[in-house]
């Protein structure tokens, strides 16, 4: 903190160990703790882990890698990162990315303001109303330790809380068994050993795809399957190297204009506005085309319109007919309980393909459950498997999940979870009434998609917001009630008549693994990002008069 700062500072902060604590060293807290650091406050950042990188530290099982473009999913505000940093692939593997997040850390000299292992248990608001010298938070790690700060600032992800499912005997295994997002530092090696793989979301299909290659024999047990497109990833040539760092303003304009910050959106039309050729043609440039362009740039009405999501449902089903020999195993293959699109579409390299090899057995765990875990393997309701390697691909309580791991209390005692127990209220994702000086990167209800580029969008607001505070002598921030009501019924509002809030997913809240998320709740903002933005933009614009101000 400088010395004009420092003198000007409420004797408060003086007293407090930090001004802003940020949980989590990922994309976002890294930003976060860059962008604090240049308004001259005390930061600290705890992490779980042993360094940095949140969801590409610790998701490092095999295949795991980008579904949006490289150069779309780096960070933008640095001219000089970006002509320094070149990456190696149009969808970059999980290795090179952390690497690239350690180049970022060290860039900026941000390891000295971060500390590992740290694990945050709990975090209560001290202090009652007019009283500014218990205006601030008390944040507790799990080894015991104590700290303060005027400002929580929690950078801990959409998909960072991994669940197991809920079967008997899950400790008894005597093999090696992992989760997908708690893999091990170490190499494991599938050479000539009997794999199980439990789980085929976009974890699951990555890590198939890639354990298929090597394993003496693979065993998929799918509850229910996804539709998955082609990821269609190739090596970055020299001249296309140079081609992205010319482009980066036009790719990261585009990526501000689009609706889901991807380099795709939307098409303008609607399906049946074109003929059935046209739209098999367009279908089929989609289909052979990188990236999610089959998702997110398709025709408008694909996700509202039940007779346009069956056109591109029906289009994917006969692909994955033609690719998988057996029409037995292609239909197992096919979802049956949603359409294209209407839950996070996997893109994948050859997975289809997976299911051709006499190494490989798709075992139907809703027509045959898995009973419980063996110390020798898996027993279902019709047969006993023995396997040397259990790969537990069954993804995370989301969203809301992290932030349920913590204690989280604010002014009246209450835990945030209970707060949420029937879904998040929020103002703009970022804030909850009740909950002062807390900020939120990437909560519920805040623009999802190319998530870096959101992120970008909120560590900038927070810091905007932390700015003017500074500037004005201001110590206290907490959303009205009435900012709360409208952002939260502003986000119900843009989700109706999408075909994804009438399907169970992480998206809608459900996870069957996890007690008390089985009814549907709106988790996620589904405006288009430009629209996100605008709102939080008029907030600022106008002197924040949706917050408590003191």
């Amino acid at each position: 903190m400088s010395a004009t700062l420092e003198a000007t500072a409420p004797a408060a902060a003086q007293a407090l160990d930090f001004d802003a604590i940020i949980i989590g060293a990922g994309m976002s807290g890294l930003y976060q703790l860059l962008r604090l650091r240049q308004l001259g406050l005390r930061v600290r950042v705890f992490e779980a882990g042993t360094g940095v990188g949140g969801t590409w530290y610790w998701n490092r099982y095999p295949g795991a890698r980008f579904d949006s473009e490289s150069y779309s999913y780096g960070y933008s505000f640095s001219k000089e990162l970006l002509e320094e940093w070149s990456w190696s692939e149009h969808f970059a593997p999980q290795p090179e990315t952390q690497r690239y997040l350690n180049f970022v850390a060290d860039k900026f000299d941000l390891h000295r303001d971060i500390q590992f292992k740290a694990r945050v248990a709990s975090a209560h608001w001290q202090g009652a109303e007019g009283q500014e010298q218990g205006r601030h938070w008390a944040v507790t790690l799990e080894d015991g330790s104590r700290h303060t700060a005027r400002h929580l600032i929690t950078a801990i992800g959409v998909l960072s809380a991994p669940t197991l499912p809920r079967f008997e005997g899950i400790d008894t295994f005597q093999g090696q068994s992992f989760h997908t997002a708690r893999w091990p530092h170490e190499p494991v090696d599938f050479r000539g050993k009997r794999v199980a793989v439990i789980g085929t979301g976009a974890t699951g299909v990555q890590t198939i795809q890639e354990v298929a290659k090597t394993a003496g024999h693979l065993t998929v047990f799918q509850r229910t399957p996804n539709w998955c497109a082609p990821l269609h990833n190739r090596p970055i040539t020299e001249e296309e190297q140079r081609e992205i760092k010319a482009g980066y303003p036009e790719i990261f304009r585009r990526c501000q204009e689009t609706f889901s910050c991807f380099m795709h959106t939307p098409d303008p039309r609607g399906t049946f506005e074109v003929s059935k050729e046209e739209r098999e043609a367009f279908y089929e440039t989609l289909y052979a085309s990188p990236g999610f362009g089959i998702w997110v740039g398709n025709f408008r009405d694909m996700l509202t319109d039940r007779a346009a999501n069956k056109e591109i449902s029906d289009f994917v089903a006969n692909k994955i007919r033609q690719r998988v020999k057996d029409p037995k195993v292609a239909e197992m293959l096919i979802p049956k309980n949603h359409g294209f699109g209407t839950r996070r579409v996997p893109l994948e390299t050859r997975y289809y393909e997976v299911y051709n090899q006499p190494n490989v057995l798709l075992v139907d765990s809703k027509a045959t459950p898995i009973e419980r875990i063996t110390p020798t393997g898996i027993k279902t309701s019709e047969a006993e498997y023995p396997f040397d390697i259990i790969i537990y691909a069954t993804g995370f309580d989301a969203i809301t999940g992290a932030f349920d791991r913590i204690d989280i209390r604010g002014c009246d005692g209450k835990r945030l979870k209970d707060r949420w127990a029937h879904g998040p209220e929020t103002f703009m994702g970022m804030m909850v009434e009740g909950f002062p000086n807390m900020l939120m990167l990437m909560g519920p209800h805040t623009a999802l998609g190319n998530i870096p580029r959101s992120i970008e969008y909120n560590v900038d607001w927070v810091t905007r917001l932390l700015r003017f505070m500074q500037e004005k002598g201001l110590t206290f921030a907490e959303a009205r009630p009435e900012a709360v009501q409208a952002w939260t019924d502003h986000v119900k509002l843009v989700g109706a008549g999408l075909l994804s809030t009438e399907v169970d997913s992480w998206m809608t809240g459900i996870n069957s693994n996890v007690e008390g998320k089985q009814t549907r709740i709106i988790a996620r903002y589904s405006g288009s990002a430009p629209e996100y933005r605008a709102w939080c933009d008029a907030v600022a614009d106008k002197g924040y008069p949706d917050l408590v101000l003191a």
